[in-house]
């Protein structure tokens, strides 16, 4: 697997477990996949195109993991930073709807709120526009070299992610059976990659954890594996860290 958009491919719908948020529901493969169709027919609407940057909520949850499988899907980099996004003038910038609330985009880049109505007629309302989506393939022309991830230090390629994705499933033997669990927020690309694209690549099960550090940490495991730095605090009986997993697959 070479690209980001691999893994929302038709003949990987099924109805084994594909996610699991914070709050405890779980999505199929079925139902991921095809949201992930709607989520980038949602951006492709909102003026998206290959290698037009999307900024979106470094939060994992439901919302944040379609826009990122979509973005993909489309070619478009994700910025994992609302604020920054704004300042950029990234095409899209898709939030919170409480967060959204306090921006003022410039002309030319679309925000998006998620979470409720948001404030401002002008700001789109995410999940109403997801689910009248058509959840129809979207069109794409994607490279494995073209950038994936935008962050403040550098770039993450689609190559690179993959390539991140495939050490992590290696150092934790993740099998069609095993839960990850994601510790880390999105804004950390070799997190991202652990957490969320290796499971994802071997039909295992993606749970969103809140990230480790942020409050006090859950006292009962949530699955097999967890993606966290060595020095935070999980209950889950193996651990994936995702610096060493990124280092080894460069």
């Amino acid at each position: 697997m070479d690209l980001v958009g691999d893994l929302l491919a038709r003949d990987r719908r099924t109805r084994e477990t594909a996610l699991v948020t914070a709050d405890g529901r779980e999505r199929s493969y079925h139902d991921l996949i095809t949201n992930g169709y709607k989520a980038a027919n949602v951006l492709r609407y909102l003026g998206v195109r290959t290698g037009a940057t999307v900024a979106v909520d470094p939060t994992p949850g439901f919302h944040t993991t379609l826009a990122f499988l979509g973005a993909g899907a489309v070619g478009a980099p994700v910025r994992f930073d609302p604020a920054a996004g704004i300042e950029a003038g990234d095409r899209v910038v898709l939030a919170p709807v409480a967060t959204a609330a306090a921006f003022d985009p410039a002309p030319g880049t679309n925000l998006a709120a998620f979470g409720g109505s948001p404030e401002h007629p002008e700001t789109t309302h995410w999940e109403q526009e997801l689910w009248s989506e058509n959840p129809g393939t979207p069109p794409s022309d994607v490279a494995p070299a073209d950038d994936a991830v935008v962050g403040p230090d550098r770039a993450f390629s689609h190559r690179e992610l993959c390539s991140t994705a495939a050490a992590a499933v290696e150092a934790g033997a993740i099998d069609e059976g095993t839960r990850v669990v994601l510790r880390r927020p999105f804004s950390d690309p070799p997190a991202l990659a652990a957490g969320l694209v290796a499971p994802l690549s071997v039909g295992a099960t993606t749970v969103l954890a809140p990230p480790a550090g942020d409050g006090e940490p859950d006292g009962e495991s949530r699955g097999d594996v967890a993606v966290a730095p060595p020095d935070a605090d999980v209950p889950e009986p193996r651990r994936i860290d995702p610096s060493s997993v990124g280092s080894a697959a460069e």
